[in-house]
């Protein structure tokens, strides 16, 4: 077996890639489900009455639709954040919590990144009918919370290790 698949470092990066790649399938799948169901941009379908709805949108711009046409500028983003996510996996070893959730972060950004070079635009499908809120897909999930869930990992690792309780 290779040294790198038996050293926890290696674990590490075989995880962290298995996550990121699961997110973008979970996303890919899903959009090109809602673009085949729905082809039509605006299509709206109640999915869970008085709590979520699906609703066609292609997004060119980012979050909250801020920089429309912005579109390559925003997939080189997400690029350099993958490959700087990587170095941090690689050469600081975090702990197995904190490497799943920068992994969903790579994984959602690469998701979108794929529909905007793919698509020109991202799909975007769920929306609140609780409260007025963008509409989003999976890798907007994935990103958002593996950033919280990230920042929380880290301080307590931070924590971890300034009290010498290591890895």
């Amino acid at each position: 077996m290779s040294p790198l698949v038996t050293s926890r470092r290696g674990s590490r990066i075989i995880l962290f890639w298995l996550f990121a790649g699961l997110v973008v399938l979970i996303d890919q799948a899903t959009k090109e489900a809602v673009r085949y169901v729905s082809p039509q941009v605006g299509f709206m379908r109640v999915l869970i009455p008085g709590l979520i709805d699906l609703v066609h949108v292609e997004n060119t711009g980012a979050a909250f639709s801020i920089g429309e046409g912005a579109g390559p500028l925003f997939a080189l983003l997400a690029l350099v954040v993958a490959c700087a996510a990587f170095v941090f996996v690689c050469t600081q070893e975090p702990p197995l919590p904190l490497t799943i959730s920068i992994a969903c972060v790579v994984g959602g950004g690469l998701g979108n990144m794929f529909d905007r070079l793919m698509q020109g635009s991202v799909t975007d499908f769920l929306a609140t009918s609780f409260m007025d809120f963008p509409v989003f897909n999976v890798a907007d999930i994935a990103v958002t919370c593996g950033i919280a869930l990230s920042f929380l990992f880290y301080i307590l690792w931070e924590r971890r290790e300034a009290d010498g309780v290591g890895r």
